[in-house]
């Protein structure tokens, strides 16, 4: 790649860093995206509550906007890793795993997060598929369905007070000692919701799609969804090595026009926010986009 300096340059190139660059490309802005094409839910196989893409596979509807943001000539494209980067003296320089080095005016963190998820057998394989997420994103495709939640404590109660509404043939896991209060277990209980304190062995399923979950004492129960929120990490962590501040759900802090609280960068998508799902990733990143250009318009005018 010869052009090595950019007005943003952006770390990221799913749903949220498409959206941007679009936003930007079309303001006459030269963008440079930097992706390791790691998107969180390349395993999903449809996604679901974004209007005019509803039930598209997530590859495809990234693979059409890609497509699309790459016919303007002010957007480029960088297949690789960013390792480092530091501010300079007219903004940032960018270093990538294969050691070459771009600088920009603005930065935009569009990089995800990267899920950990537990060591439960067949748990990676059903991921996406039938052990989910969001029930925004996926509650209506396995309504009313015999689900189970792998949850504790406060996190577990409300978790069970929302999935109860896609299905009333719920159980609870608690994957040990369940830690909710005598109340909120009675309350469960009145609801008709099973808890489950015995630990999680493994899932039994066909291609991701779970048929049973398997405790350690060998107990089986059947389910055909299983709703979990497994811990995360920041996709990069260049963010925090910046010095932005990471709140206390380890999401990039960001104010109400997608900034950091270090100038000239910006973040947006799902390591910014707990809520999930590519129509937010994409408005996210295309107000960010706008916000960018304004900045880099009123610092030139």
């Amino acid at each position: 790649m010869k052009q090595k300096d950019f007005d943003v340059i952006i770390i990221g190139g799913s749903y949220s860093g498409l959206s941007a660059s679009m936003s930007l490309g079309r303001s006459l802005r030269q963008v440079l995206v930097i992706d390791s094409g790691l998107p969180c839910n390349r395993q999903t196989p449809h996604s679901h509550n974004f209007i005019t893409q509803d039930g598209e596979k997530p590859v495809v509807i990234s693979a059409k906007a890609k497509l699309q943001v790459e016919l303007y000539k002010t957007v480029q494209f960088y297949n690789g890793l960013a390792i480092r980067m530091q501010k300079i003296e007219n903004g940032f320089e960018v270093s990538t795993e294969s050691g070459e080095v771009f600088t920009s005016r603005k930065i935009l963190f569009a990089s995800g997060v990267k899920d950990l998820l537990p060591e439960i057998k067949g748990f990676a394989e059903c991921w996406g598929i039938s052990v989910l997420h969001c029930p925004y994103c996926h509650g209506y495709e396995v309504k009313n369905e015999k689900t189970a939640i792998i949850a504790n404590g406060e996190m577990a109660f409300e978790y069970s007070k929302l999935i109860s509404n896609w299905t009333k043939d719920l159980r609870l896991c608690t994957n040990g000692k369940s830690a909710l209060t005598l109340e909120q277990t009675q309350i469960l209980k009145e609801k008709g919701i099973s808890i489950f304190e015995e630990e999680i062995d493994s899932f039994e399923h066909k291609d991701g799609y779970i048929s049973n979950i398997v405790f350690k004492n060998q107990e089986k129960v059947e389910v055909k969804a299983i709703y979990a929120r497994p811990p995360f990490e920041q996709h990069c962590s260049l963010p925090a090595d910046l010095g932005c501040d990471i709140n206390e759900q380890g999401l990039v802090k960001v104010d109400a026009m997608q900034k950091t609280n270090i100038p000239g960068i910006y973040a947006s998508g799902d390591c910014t926010t707990q809520m999930r799902s590519v129509a937010i990733a994409v408005s996210t990143g295309s107000f960010a986009g706008a916000v960018i250009n304004k900045d880099l318009i009123d610092e030139d005018f």
